[in-house]
């Protein structure tokens, strides 16, 4: 494996992991680095749907503090998205987990603590990961920001989503569902729109990705084994937008509340990962709540400290 100069500077650098091949060819994901040297300590972010790592001011907030920070591109976003391939499309979000098992045995060869931080889609897959690894020590807490645990979508489309799940799953591979296009998450986070934040508009763009039958099916699923329960035997730190706003263009008030997940969803779900799980509601929080107004992702970050100071410490939270 051989790192190179990441996009975002010199500070980082990124390693390309085989993962194989799939339907579509050739498959790879993207660690990137930014290690502190003497340190045992390190985060391992994982980004959502329509998403990769550029959020440079989380990882400075952790490096400060003496903790090494990697994120993921998983297969088919971002770095990692090849020019053969269909942007974010899986059949399972098991197939995720060999760069999750790759990552960690990267990080774990010179960390003995490690935190897996997750966004959106990718606090789905972490759950069902850190289920599935369970008692082999490989991850020791779960920060989960604002986490897809459920379709925010009513409870008869929810319905019928699940009741044609099996049609979805044998559609053609690229088959998309005509779900429309919104755009007020997206023009409330760039900069060149309603937000403050620079970031790769082809890897991230203002409407999102073509939402594929098989994804959705295979999400769903994904969904319905968090339902039933999972036994993830480390501390988990859930933190979710204190309001949900449904709108597809842009409001102001679209910067003070998930446009993405419906947050009360997230509150009844997280019940379902382990045994030992902080739910948090944060005033004033986007869907990315590390990206909402500079008071509050001040807030959210010191919420993570301070979790994560009792969880390696084996205390009750109380926030």
């Amino acid at each position: 494996m051989c790192a190179v100069d990441d996009i975002l500077g010199p500070d980082y650098q990124a390693i390309t992991l085989p993962m194989g091949h799939d339907a579509e060819g050739e498959v790879v994901a993207t660690l990137v680095c930014r290690p502190v040297p003497g340190s045992r300590r390190a985060v391992l972010y994982i980004h959502g749907f329509t998403d990769y790592f550029f959020q440079t001011h989380v990882a400075d907030h952790f490096i400060a503090q003496g903790i090494g920070f990697y994120a993921l591109d998983l297969r088919k976003y971002g770095r990692s998205l090849l020019p053969h391939q269909t942007r974010g499309l899986i059949g399972s979000v098991t197939d995720y987990f060999p760069e999750i098992d790759e990552a960690v045995r990267v990080i774990r060869r010179d960390c003995d603590e490690l935190t897996i931080k997750a966004h959106s889609t990718g606090g789905l897959i972490a759950a069902l990961w850190a289920d599935r690894v369970r008692g082999r020590g490989l991850v020791d807490a779960l920060v989960l920001n604002s986490p897809f645990l459920d379709l925010n979508v009513s409870a008869a489309v929810r319905g019928a989503a699940d009741a044609l799940g099996g049609v979805m799953a044998r559609l053609p591979a690229k088959a998309v569902l005509p779900l429309g296009t919104a755009t007020v998450y997206g023009a409330s986070l760039h900069r060149d729109h309603q937000g403050e934040w620079d970031y790769d508009l082809a890897w991230k763009p203002l409407e999102g990705f073509p939402v594929h039958a098989v994804w959705l099916a295979a999400i769903r699923r994904a969904h319905r084994r968090l339902h039933a329960g999972l036994g993830v035997d480390v501390p988990v730190l859930v933190l979710a937008a204190e309001q949900s706003l449904r709108v597809r263009d842009f409001v102001p008030g679209a910067h003070g509340a998930d446009v993405v997940l419906d947050t009360e969803q997230i509150a009844k779900w997280s019940t379902k990962i382990g045994p030992r799980v902080t739910c948090v509601r944060v005033p004033g929080g986007m869907h990315d709540l590390t990206l909402s107004a500079a008071p509050v992702r001040k807030q959210v970050l010191a919420e993570i400290d301070r979790w994560m100071a009792y969880a390696y410490q084996g205390k009750e939270y109380r926030p």
